[in-house]
């Protein structure tokens, strides 16, 4: 992505997240950069290129976010900080990651280092992409659910942090019984 596009998907970003996906335009975004919005077009061709890169954006900064060293329990706790992390950081932009296709390259990035935990805890390759879903619909569900008020006011003593570590230890739990079914 050269300068331009980057900065084009910078105040995309910026305005999802001060006014929801639903105000991000070509016509917005170029207003943003004082441009019109055919301007914006040789960069990124369509609305729907323009939200391909946001998620790619996004989704590019949660995986350096994501790193963690030890055993693919910590791998998979660092994965889930990170996408909780970006939710709150980007509360606007984030639920376009649950709403895309995975269209582009960086969209399935995600999802294939989910899968290379999973078979780095031993999972039989026939169950790695069910549990993927399971584990990732848990990470970017309950990001989406906590920034966007589906929640509420939160559990008793308002800690979601408790509650979705908790949740995350149940689904170790259960990759840990799959791998012992297995072996």
């Amino acid at each position: 992505m050269d300068e331009k596009q980057r900065l084009i998907v910078d105040q995309a970003i910026a305005l999802a997240d001060e006014s929801g996906v639903e105000a991000v335009s070509m016509r917005a975004v170029g207003q943003r950069l004082g441009l019109s919005p055919m301007a914006l077009y040789p960069y990124l061709r369509s609305k729907d290129a323009l939200l391909d890169a946001i998620v790619e954006r996004l989704l590019g900064e949660l995986l350096t976010m994501a790193d963690g060293d030890g055993g693919w329990q910590d791998r998979l706790r660092a994965v889930s900080k990170a996408v909780r992390a970006l939710a709150r950081r980007h509360p606007g932009a984030y639920p376009l990651i649950m709403s895309r296709p995975g269209a582009t390259a960086e969209s399935r990035r995600l999802d294939d280092l989910i899968e290379e935990i999973l078979r780095a805890a031993g999972v039989p390759a026939d169950e790695v992409p069910r549990l993927e879903r399971l584990i990732s619909t848990l990470m970017l569900g309950f990001a989406n659910s906590e920034v966007n008020g589906r929640f509420g006011a939160g559990p008793a003593g308002g800690d979601w942090d408790s509650e979705f570590a908790a949740d995350l230890d149940d689904e170790i739990r259960l990759i840990e019984a799959v791998i012992a079914r297995s072996g």
